[in-house]
């Protein structure tokens, strides 16, 4: 064995060996809907809005709540995200997209970990990609066509917010329902179920 067949066979295990260590993607294969051109249309203004994840509150008692919950998730996650300021960083993004989506920022929280277990580059076996698990072809549709950018922070927990609450609203708010569709999974209850209760974790 040539010693340039010998590193290319070290580095092919090597990459192997990571590849299983690492924790799967636990995504589903979202499909492809037909979507009417108005909700087309909303979900990319949406995701177009480039507004930084900059917090405002109407009153001091709700900036309290707001530090007190950045504090206790940033304890309860540190050991997933042991560096403070992108800890700190993706905590202040999951709570200002979920709440501008309208969702609970725990239950954001409990479908990352479910999804991802909290990897910004994961990437499932149906090419569901970061945080959120958000596939591709969402950026045909609503997006620039830009499937790498789904891997920036900001951008994947605004598609999957955004993606989540059109799947609410089209399940008439049915949480359960809602959360299948975004698995691609409707109807089956391991997915819903799984994500209601990491959320538990997070409220």
């Amino acid at each position: 064995m040539t010693a340039l067949l010998r590193r290319t066979v070290l580095a092919a295990a090597t990459l192997l060996a990571l590849a299983a260590a690492a924790p799967l993607a636990l995504a589903g294969n979202q499909k492809e809907e037909a979507l009417a051109d108005a909700v087309r249309l909303a979900l990319s203004n949406a995701i177009k809005d480039a507004t930084p994840p900059t917090p405002s509150f109407r009153n001091p008692s709700d900036q309290a709540r707001y530090q007190n919950w950045l504090e206790t998730m940033s304890y309860r996650l540190k050991r997933k995200l042991p560096d403070d300021q992108t800890r700190n960083e993706f905590l202040a993004t999951v709570w200002y997209e979920a709440r501008r989506a309208g969702l609970d920022p725990g239950m954001v929280l409990g479908l990352i970990q479910v999804e991802s277990a909290y990897r910004k580059y994961a990437v499932s076996i149906v090419g569901a990609r970061g945080y959120m698990q958000v596939m591709p072809f969402w950026t045909n549709i609503i997006g620039d066509r830009n499937r790498s950018a789904l891997f920036n922070m900001q951008t994947n927990l605004r598609y999957g917010c955004s993606i989540l609450r059109m799947y609410l609203d089209m399940e008439a708010g049915n949480l359960y329902l809602a959360l299948g569709r975004y698995n691609g999974s409707r109807g089956k209850p391991d997915y819903p179920n799984a994500v209601l209760a990491a959320w538990n974790n997070w409220k």
